[in-house]
């Protein structure tokens, strides 16, 4: 009897479970076998907004065991020898397209994380051998946001730096500036479970959007933990909400940089006064758009040492039949099965 997948596929705004074959992968691909796939705050976008056309597998943070090793593929991208059951993760943007963006009914179908099966090709290219628990390991893709988010910084030590949203890229962010040197650490955002878990990487203040709603508060707060007020030297916007833009270009001192992060999928436009809120202050502008293989290999050593509560990031393993739940508890209030959700993962094949 022919192998087959489940796969959860984005049809609209509603998500389909179908069956897909499993082929066999190419001299030049792998096929491994899905622990957990992350649920992005760009694929919840994209299903909000519906920026997608057609049917799109979704899932580009994933992480599984190999299964089957195509002929000419004999090494990671660190140079390790690759073997069936090795744990592995991924970088999705490969030369037939980016994982997680594409549509199922092209062979090999397989090629997004919301399955039991994921059919990497070109696996050479793109495939790092982990090691560290699945639970760490899924968040291996959005911590190479933050690694990339911050060396493009330029933040140096001591700074003080401040971080807009509490999600996973958030306190994926957060780390990253921790590491780097960040002085002075504060978060800005929410819900609570999320801000708990900021203080234990290190946050030195955390401000809760729904307790002080007022934008202006919230600046004053910013600017009065920083040296003599002035603000923080780096800002880094990972909310991916328009207003947040204007008010975190308040937090920054005058020759400081805003880093923003949270807009790869397009939610609208913003009124901008670049006299008042950007040249006046001489401020640094930067934007990154995803992540970097590059990233991948600087931020896995880092992410392997285990030395943060990564695994805690991961509030909610959900079997793919519950997809929809996890978008429906994002997009709504950040809360399922009683508790806040941070990183809500679903579950593939390999458990």
């Amino acid at each position: 009897m022919a192998l087959t997948s489940k796969a959860a596929v984005m049809v609209g705004e509603t998500f389909d479970i179908r069956e897909y074959p499993v082929l066999d992968p190419d001299p030049d691909a792998v096929l491994i076998k899905t622990e957990l796939a992350g649920i992005c705050g760009t694929d919840l976008h994209n299903w909000e907004h519906q920026r997608l056309e057609g049917e799109v597998l979704l899932g580009h943070e994933n992480v599984g065991i190999l299964d089957k090793i195509g002929a000419n593929v004999k090494k990671d991208l660190f140079g390790n020898d690759l073997s069936e059951g090795d744990r592995v993760v991924f970088f999705p943007r490969t030369p037939v397209g980016i994982y997680g963006f594409l549509n199922p009914a092209d062979e090999p179908h397989l090629r997004g994380g919301f399955a039991d099966y994921i059919n990497l090709q070109h696996a050479e290219e793109t495939l790092f051998k982990v090691n560290m628990p699945a639970d760490v390991a899924v968040l291996a893709e959005p911590f190479n946001i933050g690694v990339h988010g911050v060396m493009r910084s330029g933040i140096q030590f001591g700074d003080t730096v401040a971080i807009q949203g509490s999600g996973p890229i958030g306190l994926a962010t957060l780390i990253c500036a921790k590491v780097s040197g960040g002085g002075r650490l504060i978060m800005v955002g929410g819900p609570p479970g999320r801000l708990e878990l900021a203080k234990k990487i290190g946050a030195d203040l955390v401000i809760d959007i729904a307790e002080i709603t007022d934008p202006q508060e919230r600046i004053q707060m910013v600017r009065d933990f920083t040296p003599h007020g002035e603000g923080a030297d780096v800002v880094f916007e990972c909310a991916g909400f328009l207003p947040a833009i204007s008010e975190g270009l308040e937090y920054v001192k005058q020759s400081g940089a805003y880093i923003e992060m949270g807009h790869f999928v397009d939610v609208g436009s913003m009124e901008f006064n670049p006299n008042q809120q950007f040249m006046r202050k001489n401020v640094r502008m930067e934007a990154i758009l995803g992540g970097r293989a590059e990233c991948f290999m600087r931020g896995i050593p880092i992410m392997e040492r285990n030395e943060f509560p990564f695994s805690k990031m991961v509030s909610h393993t959900l079997p793919l039949e519950r997809v929809s739940e996890g978008f429906h508890a994002l997009a709504g209030g950040y809360h399922l099965d009683g508790k806040d959700a941070v990183k809500i993962a679903l579950q593939g094949g390999a458990l």
